[in-house]
């Protein structure tokens, strides 16, 4: 079975309140195993014999269906979370910048939002087709550049956007996973 990670998009935050307790009931449900979830951002930890293009499908059909909104998730094997945070040159604590992670499952999204980040004076770098690194300066993420472009309604279907921090602790997770 591979290790996976779920991230979902926008839970906690625009009217979309779910309780992580019964995030993970509705992960039960599907053939998965070891289901995890970690803050209240939701991300998860699961195993399952399922491609992740078919844990993508079959978790947002499940959150649909079990909350009601329009679901949209990013799926990583833990390999790739891996790969991810060993690419990410910034620091995970800093007093002054916060460093995020912009997940994406299309690399022409992140293309675009490049750009954005070059017009708007924001470090960034490029982790891999499906991620890039930014910095935004501590208490003011939602107002920098790539805070408000990836805060966008076009991005929901496509992108995620997660503080380096919490994915260590779900890499940690990941390999915890029975």
């Amino acid at each position: 079975m591979t290790a996976y990670a779920v991230f979902l998009r926008g839970v906690n935050v625009g009217g979309i309140n779910l309780r992580m307790a019964d995030v993970k009931t509705a992960l039960s449900e599907l053939p998965v195993t070891g289901v995890s979830t970690l803050l209240a951002s939701g991300n998860a930890v699961l195993r399952s014999d399922l491609s992740a293009a078919e844990l993508k499908e079959a978790v947002q059909g499940a959150l649909r269906k079990s909350f009601g909104y329009d679901a949209w998730v990013i799926v990583m094997t833990a390999d790739d979370v891996d790969a991810t945070v060993g690419a990410c040159t910034y620091p995970a604590d800093d007093d002054t910048t916060h460093a995020y992670v912009t997940l994406s499952t299309d690399p022409s999204v992140l293309d675009e939002l490049w750009e954005l980040a070059e017009s708007g004076g924001t470090q960034h770098t490029r982790l891999s087709p499906v991620a890039t690194a930014w910095l935004a300066p501590v208490g003011g993420t939602l107002d920098s550049p790539m805070g408000k472009a990836t805060g966008k309604a076009k991005y929901k279907a496509t992108t995620t956007t997660r503080n380096l921090r919490t994915l260590l602790k779900v890499q940690s997770a990941l390999a915890k996973l029975p």
